[in-house]
């Protein structure tokens, strides 16, 4: 294959991937990007393909590790010696702030290095490092294949990856802590989990907890109740399963299971290995043993912990010049009120006035205010969140009002898919540029509105994934 010819191959599979790998990690986690860095044999120049600038910030790093040094190219080569064709061989993973980082080396592409996001607000990074190391594994048999063979069903299967890199994951550290040798099943355990989450009972959502584990670990649980063998429920009948849920719900106890069907009721200490599903309603938590892997919602797996983050809020709060104590307190005042309002299920606006004289706002305003320091005032606040309306806290770490209405005139910065309360905050801080305001709703997540804009949705648009063809650059190039 001619030299031009082969650059346009690589082009095309990398992008293929690029876009898949991006749209399946957006799904799975929310928005996120996906950058990669390829050098095709020994003697190729490093290339970038970066269409979302997720490396942007990092140049220095790439510029001391691979411009400055070469040496990496003899390790590589000393590494390949006497390694099988299909082999795709592990390279050390890239320090880089905030990124995950997969990398590897094969006869068919000298080297290769996938990134995405690291986000706060993931359960776990290991389901999305499984999916960087489909990546390498698809580009180096996509080169293989040559031109010829190539059929792009790469990046579909990235993109709809998310049960597959759960349960590869799962896999992973299954072997580790007990080997090969298992009969649990992990492709039916998790459909079991979708299924069971979507399961109601007198129309109410799963919650209780239950456990799968290898049969060799059954003698190491505290059985409350023990099913007789041959009167034991299958695991496929959800409906059965569900209604067994209801036995360890709000409490300590929980179910097992070997992976075909209930084994009984326990209580006490876990077994040295199992995968566990806790049913929180509509939706809940994949863990082994007790570190939690994923979340489980509306029929399928995602990353997301459901914790609110608000690390836009703490971004802006430091370009606002605040006092270091003033601005800790306004965070954590506001991450406690958001963290009540979700616990308890329903949705409030809360307004920083950043101003010297706080803003009048339309509404409760209260004379004198109340001093947020004191514990009694802030459970109240977090009370009167309730109220509809909005609370409006000063930079004087005061509570001014509630209920307060967020007027504001109609401007182009405005979403007709989310409702009156979002919109409202929205004019509201379109208005009052020294004002954050902060969203909580019932079903979706928090928003950080500054000076008209949702910090997290300009940060989503940056982020679209559906960048057709990619530009590979030389990273001499792109450094500088």
């Amino acid at each position: 294959m001619d030299r031009k010819r082969q650059q346009s191959f690589l082009q095309r599979c990398v992008s293929d991937i690029l876009n898949g790998l991006a749209a399946g990690l957006t799904h799975f986690s929310g928005p996120r990007r996906a950058a990669a860095l390829v050098a095709l044999t020994p003697e190729s120049p490093l290339l970038v393909c970066d269409p979302q600038e997720l490396l942007r910030g990092h140049e220095p790093v790439f510029k001391n590790l691979f411009l400055d040094n070469e040496d990496w190219r003899r390790r590589n080569l000393d590494a390949m010696r006497d390694r099988k064709f299909i082999d795709v061989l592990p390279l050390p993973r890239l320090d880089l702030a905030g990124l995950l980082s997969r990398g590897g080396c094969a006869s068919t592409v000298f080297m290769q290095y996938w990134f995405t996001e690291q986000h706060p607000n993931l359960c776990s990074p290991g389901p999305s490092v499984r999916w960087l190391d489909h990546a390498l594994w698809h580009l180096a048999h996509d080169l293989a294949g040559g031109v010829e063979r190539f059929t792009g069903i790469s990046g579909y299967f990235l993109k709809e990856y998310a049960t597959h890199a759960v349960r590869d994951y799962i896999i992973d550290r299954m072997n580790c802590l007990i080997g090969w040798d298992t009969p649990l099943r992990i492709y039916p355990v998790l459909d079991a989990i979708l299924m069971l989450s979507e399961t109601r009972e007198e129309g109410a959502w799963p919650e209780g907890e239950l456990r799968f584990i290898d049969p060799a670990c059954e003698t190491s649980l505290n059985y409350l109740i023990r099913f007789d063998e041959a009167a034991r429920p299958r695991l496929e009948h959800y409906r059965y399963v569900r209604k067994m849920l209801q036995s360890v719900e709000k409490s300590d106890r929980f179910l097992v299971s070997d992976g075909h069907s209930l084994l009984g009721i326990c209580s006490g200490q876990r077994p040295g290995f199992s995968v566990g599903a806790q049913f929180l309603g509509r939706r809940g938590f994949l863990k082994v043993n007790n570190d939690t892997i994923c979340s489980f919602a509306d029929g399928r797996f995602s990353s997301v912990n459901y914790r609110p983050t608000l690390v836009h809020l703490e971004e802006l709060l430091l370009e606002c010049g605040l006092e270091p104590t003033v601005r800790f307190f306004l965070f954590r005042t506001v991450t406690g009120m958001v963290w009540h309002a979700q616990r308890r299920k329903h949705g409030c606006t809360l307004v920083l006035d950043l101003n010297e004289k706080p803003e009048a706002i339309t509404g409760y305003t209260l004379k004198p205010p109340l001093s947020l320091a004191k514990p009694a005032i802030l459970n109240l606040a977090k009370s009167l969140a309730k109220v509809d309306g909005a609370l409006h806290i000063g930079r004087d770490l005061h509570l001014h009002g509630f209920a307060s209405l967020l007027d504001g005139r109609t401007y182009g910065g405005e979403s007709r898919a989310r409702g009156a309360r979002y919109n409202s905050a929205l004019r509201y801080s379109h208005e009052h540029p020294n004002t954050i305001v902060v969203v909580v709703s019932a079903d979706m997540p928090v928003s950080v509105m500054y000076r008209g804009k949702d910090m997290g949705a300009a940060e989503a648009e940056q982020q679209r994934h559906g960048f057709g063809m990619c530009r590979l650059l030389p990273l001499a190039e792109w450094v500088a």
